[in-house]
């Protein structure tokens, strides 16, 4: 008799530090520190705008509190919060003959691995689009007011979040000439998915 010897064993493959990357795949924010703080100094400078008197007498304390949270918000959210949560970023290049060159990137989607969340790209355009408006409305009412002290920085909020919504505008639409149209066609695209 001869015995014949079977093989009923399969090659099985190990895909050895993949639990790693299976759990940030299904984590609703894979950038908890990035998320915080693309919306904390927007949220900050805004609650600092509008209660600020409430703290401080001084107007110089309370623009300077203002304007630094402005500004380390249009760092964070152009230099960080962009790249990580929706890999997209912007910046200007100066070349040799002095010509200012706006460059705008997009990171190449790859299937494997997708490198932000749904819910992390809404929160970022959700902030990037919501607080020029805030902003706006700032504006007009300090316009109205006659509170033109703080006018300057009321457009300097103005001007440090519309830089960013442009740029990453310009950048999500690939970098095409004609921005507005791409603008109110990018805006209508995410106010008609909402409703849906």
């Amino acid at each position: 008799m001869k015995q014949v010897i079977v093989d009923d064993t399969e090659d099985v493959s190990l895909d050895v530090g993949n639990e790693e990357e299976l759990a940030l795949q299904k984590a609703k924010i894979r950038h908890p520190l990035a998320t915080f703080f693309h919306l904390f100094f927007r949220i900050g400078a805004i609650v600092a705008y509008l209660f600020c008197d409430w703290f401080s007498k001084s107007f110089i304390t309370c623009f300077v509190i203002i304007l630094l949270l402005l500004a380390f918000d249009f760092w964070s959210v152009k230099n960080v919060t962009g790249r990580l949560l929706v890999g997209l970023r912007w910046w200007n290049q100066i070349d040799e003959d002095g010509k200012s060159h706006w460059i705008f990137e997009a990171k190449k989607a790859s299937p494997n691995i997708s490198t932000s969340t749904e819910v992390e790209a809404r929160i970022f355009w959700l902030g990037l689009i919501i607080c020029p408006i805030i902003w706006t409305i700032f504006f007009f009412s300090t316009l109205f007011s006659l509170k033109l002290k703080w006018l300057a920085l009321v457009i300097a909020g103005i001007s440090l979040q519309s830089a960013n919504l442009y740029g990453y505008v310009h950048c999500k639409t690939g970098g095409q000439q004609n921005v507005s149209k791409s603008a109110s066609r990018f805006l209508s695209q995410q106010l008609f998915q909402r409703t849906l």
